[in-house]
């Protein structure tokens, strides 16, 4: 009978590295997929390495930041869509695309599983099995968190560790931190650990990796322009850059600036309130680019319904309903909706707040002749009276059947 054939997400560290173990042990040729998304890492050609010295049949980094940014990402920007009003959603919206490269590699090499180290407790394992699915319906997830044996055999961090001691596996075997981390170009996350305690301030206590703290940020403030075609950003400070060189610069820019930072109670998938730090200083500024744009260039009623869905946008998204009918309808709308939005905005940035300098746009609604507060332009405030009169008329019919107290 020939080996089954696994593929699994790989980063290299401790829980990658004791599954890529374990899942030789359970029989499978176990192919490694590191999908780069723009993760600081110290070496990744010595964790390909380790993934081959470790039994892997395979190991290949797939370099994937410039489709995270451009198909992932700026869509969801488009949509204005923040989960819980703040959070930008840096993990959730790169799950999907994991899932996506590793299936690829799975049909490349015939594999039949696909494996992950997401806990049963989190929102990554919805995130992950529900892409995969949509996108291959016969495939054999493989969760060892959710596998009772794998947890008897791995209670804590102590029996990984000896676990890679008895196999010959490299791992850094230092003292946890007091928090765990994700990252990619996107932001970085930081929860659990100490950060579990509410009376801990949060972003005192984490060591933020794409920028300074507000109050180590320059005194004086920093211009940035951006300019925008059909809702996508596409030229920073007058220079046309591709979606990765964009969110990288400003990570950069922003990030000078103490710009992004959040700490929050959320709502997991499954259920649990959870805590979370996060910074994602470029992002964050592109959605209050965007904002400004629109503000010149989107029909309000068009506005306000894309307002009332975005929460929905942000729902899926960090539920993991990225490949789905609904989501693809949802991005055919937006797509048309953004479509007058393209101009320019000037935006200074000053110890993690964000102000408007100045905003324009070939396809403004804007018009100083009608709006002006002074006489004469082209509006007739004759015309108000009947307006008021119509909108009045329920108000009038009901206020006369059932007086209100006043």
């Amino acid at each position: 009978m020939s080996t089954k054939k696994c593929v699994l997400a790989y980063s290299g560290g401790l829980d990658t590295s004791v599954i890529l173990g374990w899942l030789q042990d359970q029989g499978y040729e176990v192919h490694a997929v590191y999908v780069d998304l723009g993760q600081p890492c110290e070496d990744r050609d010595a964790i390909m390495q380790k993934a081959r010295d470790c039994g892997a049949a395979s190991s290949r980094l797939i370099d994937v930041r410039e489709e995270l940014c451009r198909d992932f990402a700026f869509p969801v920007l488009a949509w204005q869509a923040k989960y819980e009003q703040i959070y930008l959603l840096g993990t959730s919206i790169a799950r999907p695309l994991i899932s996506k490269i590793c299936l690829q590699v799975a049909r490349e090499v015939g594999a039949v599983a696909y494996a992950h180290g997401a806990t049963g407790k989190g929102n990554d394992q919805c995130r992950f099995q529900l892409a995969a699915e949509a996108l291959d319906p016969k495939v054999e997830m493989i969760a060892p968190w959710r596998i009772k044996e794998f947890r008897d055999a791995f209670p804590g961090r102590t029996e990984l560790i000896a676990y890679c001691d008895e196999k010959n596996i490299p791992v850094k075997a230092s003292t946890a931190k007091p928090y765990s981390s994700d990252e990619n170009v996107l932001h970085i996350s930081y929860e659990a650990g100490d950060l579990e305690e509410l009376d801990v301030n949060g972003v005192e206590l984490v060591e933020f990796g794409m920028g300074v703290s507000p109050q180590e940020a320059p005194d004086e403030s920093e211009s940035v322009t951006i300019g925008f075609k059909a809702g996508v950003p596409t030229t920073l400070n007058g220079q046309e850059v591709n979606a990765l060189e964009m969110v990288e610069q400003l990570n950069d820019i922003a990030g000078r600036n103490g710009i992004g930072r959040i700490d929050m109670v959320e709502n997991r998938f499954v259920g649990m309130k959870s805590r979370g730090v996060y910074e994602s200083p470029g992002m964050t500024v592109l959605y209050d680019a965007l904002m400004y744009i629109e503000q010149l260039t989107m029909d309000r009623d068009l506005m306000h319904l894309r307002d009332r869905l975005a929460p929905e946008v942000a729902e899926m998204v960090y539920y993991g309903f990225w490949y789905t009918p609904k989501m693809d309808s949802l991005m055919s709308f937006i797509k048309e909706a953004q479509s007058q939005t393209t101009g320019e905005v000037i935006l200074k940035l000053y110890k993690g707040n964000i102000s408007v300098a100045s905003r324009q746009s070939p396809n403004s609604l804007y018009d100083a002749e009608i709006a002006t507060m002074e006489g004469g332009g082209s509006y007739n405030q004759d015309d108000a009276e009947g307006f008021l009169r119509i909108h009045g008329l329920p108000s009038r019919v009901q206020g006369t059947v059932t007086p209100r107290e006043y």
